[in-house]
């Protein structure tokens, strides 16, 4: 299961040179993944109520081309992997009108998440914890 996300590129979010600054991007892999939940019917706000939080532990990003003030950023999000500890997206930013088959993204990453009782920030299982979150993860798993 992939999710598209599209962001148009705000004057703000470039720097002096005219690209994205960098760090945007990772706001841009958590718009993917908040649309990610959203379309397993899982938003997050459901577990943010339960006193459940699932903070980023691990960011990766890599970059290759980049984006202006302007364009119109694609993001495809996915569920790389999911275990009872953590959750692990994977991210690919292009251009709008790029072709994602044939085209090498913009900037790719991913974020690695564990799952945590508001207040406690210890791990818990997400298996225990959020179990229909859980049960929706080993669904989208690529195989």
């Amino acid at each position: 299961m992939v999710i598209e996300s599209t962001v148009k590129v705000r004057y703000a979010e470039t720097d002096k040179m005219g690209v994205v600054y960098h760090a945007n991007y990772l706001v841009w892999f958590e718009i993917g993944r908040t649309d990610f939940l959203e379309a397993l019917g899982l938003p997050y706000h459901l577990f943010e109520e339960k006193g459940l939080m699932s903070p980023v532990v691990h960011a990766e990003c890599d970059y290759a081309t980049p984006l202006r003030y302007g364009e119109t950023a694609v993001v495809r999000t996915r569920l790389v992997e999911a275990t009872g500890a953590k959750s692990v997206f994977g991210y690919e930013v292009y251009r709008a009108g790029q072709d994602a088959e044939t085209e090498h993204p913009c900037c790719s990453g991913r974020t690695v998440h564990c799952f945590v009782r508001e207040g406690e920030f210890k791990p818990l299982s997400m298996k225990k914890a959020a179990p229909e979150l859980y049960e929706a993860y080993c669904k989208v798993l690529e195989p």
